[in-house]
């Protein structure tokens, strides 16, 4: 297991019919309305942590290091400043831990009375976060279920006036218990996956989308691939990372493949200047070339209030603002409710993603990947555009087998099948598209024929 300073360095099944006709009467209503379609603008959502220690694995259990110190009100109100400084009009979301929303000590009372008062004035989102991002790898689904229970009834106490979240913010969640969010919650987003996470912390997730999908009863890494599998709980990721460090694992070849718009892998390890460049140039991304591609972008990050670094949250949010003044920087609920409003399944899912490295370590300049994520697979192909070098697929994950999650509790909660990015087992190798076999190559061409001339 890797050591947690790692980082810090560098509808239930459709119930047959009545599920099938709700989820088909929600898409008919969304066809009629014209609204089926996916989002369009610029979106940034920024998740703050307030907690008592490093990772809270369980609500009795805890590794790390003790932060309270680090989540003083003080540090909560700095935190609140800075993004206020950055985007005045703006609302963030604060992810509340277990620890946090039961400590009787004075500065943890404080600290909950001033979330309160910022839903109140700013609009703030307050909920909770179980298992300090890696509640499956240490605890059933049915000891998550009732965390989860028991802990948005202390938010709702805690910001009172009959409130309720619009989202749950997890670092990786089971499908079961999005489900169950659901169903039995009735919160219908859950920031459940960290995408591309492998070798670093104390989980590893890699093979899914790093947009908003539906979730399958199978795995949370899975789509949903029609109304019997299902869940209608919009899953989202936690960090956007700069797609050419992502490609790799953990820390290989001494590059940190969470590099992005975080401030430890950015600021922290790079220093200032290069650091707020490469965040700026991850943003991008998404903004830029994204945007265009798939008509609307979105960047998201989940800092801990413990990690400081508040002038480069305000100066991030004010570099986007006056890049792309168009984008709107609001709560983690609402962005994923409201991509829930355009969007009723998964059918039309058809993010695209051509990124060129920004020249920081671990995003080589000469190169450039392009993304391809549906329903039914994602793609990765990357090649030197200064030699135009051949396009080599580095990533191919069917959607449309069967997957199935861990039963037990382990670090590995990854969907790797045909080809994987990180490249950690035998399989992994890059080839063209003309290798890959038959079937696959007609289901790639099927959906982007475009890409045969790169056979």
């Amino acid at each position: 297991m890797m050591p947690l300073w790692t980082r810090r360095r560098f509808l239930r099944q459709g119930a047959g019919t009545a599920s099938a006709l709700a989820l088909a009467s929600r898409a008919d209503g969304l066809h009629a309305s014209g609204l089926y379609s996916p989002l369009r603008g610029r979106f940034l959502t920024h998740i703050s942590v307030v907690r008592v220690n490093q990772i809270e694995v369980s609500p009795n259990r805890s590794i790390g290091e003790d932060e309270a110190p680090l989540n003083s009100p003080a540090h909560i109100r700095s935190r609140r400043e800075a993004f206020a400084r950055g985007c005045p009009q703006g609302k963030m979301t604060w992810a509340v831990s277990w620890l946090a929303l039961n400590d009787t000590r004075r500065e943890y009372v404080e600290a909950r009375r001033l979330l309160a008062a910022y839903h109140d004035r700013y609009g703030d989102e307050v909920t909770f976060i179980p298992g300090g991002y890696f509640a499956p790898m240490y605890n059933t689904r049915e000891q998550i279920q009732a965390t989860i229970h028991k802990a948005l009834q202390l938010v709702s106490k805690m910001v009172g006036n009959g409130y309720r979240p619009q989202s749950l913010i997890a670092g990786f969640m089971d499908a079961e218990n999005q489900r169950l969010l659901a169903t039995e919650e009735g919160i219908h987003v859950c920031q459940g996956e960290i995408w591309s996470q492998h070798g670093i912390d104390y989980g590893d997730g890699d093979g899914g989308i790093c947009y908003p999908y539906y979730p399958s009863r199978q795995d949370y890494l899975k789509p949903a691939q029609g109304p019997a599998d299902f869940i209608d709980c919009v899953c989202l990721d936690g960090w956007t990372c700069d797609f050419l460090a992502a490609r790799r694992n953990g820390f290989q070849g001494g590059f940190n493949s969470r590099m992005g718009v975080g401030p430890i892998e950015t600021v922290g390890d790079l220093g200032e200047e290069a650091g707020r460049k490469e965040m700026l140039a991850t943003t991008a991304m998404h903004f830029d070339g994204g945007h265009s591609l798939n008509g609307f972008g979105w960047v998201t990050a989940i800092w801990e209030v413990s990690i400081g670094h508040d002038e480069d949250l305000t100066w991030w949010l004010q570099a986007v603002k006056a890049r792309w003044p168009d984008t709107r920087i609001i709560s983690e609920g609402e962005f994923g409710m409201e991509w829930r409003s355009h969007v009723p399944d998964n059918s039309h899912l058809n993010y695209r993603f051509d990124a060129r490295g920004t020249g920081a370590p671990g995003s080589e300049k000469d190169l450039e990947i392009l993304w391809f994520m549906n329903q039914e697979f994602r793609l990765a192909l990357l090649h030197n555009w200064v030699t135009d070098s051949p396009r080599m697929v580095i990533d191919f994950t069917r959607y449309d087998l069967p997957a199935h999650e861990p039963q037990g509790l382990q670090r590995e909660w990854s969907l790797m099948n045909v080809l994987n990015q990180k490249g950690t087992r035998p399989q992994d190798k890059p080839v063209r598209l003309g290798q890959l076999p038959s079937d696959d190559q007609r289901r790639i061409y099927a959906r982007y024929p475009e890409l045969k001339r790169w056979a």
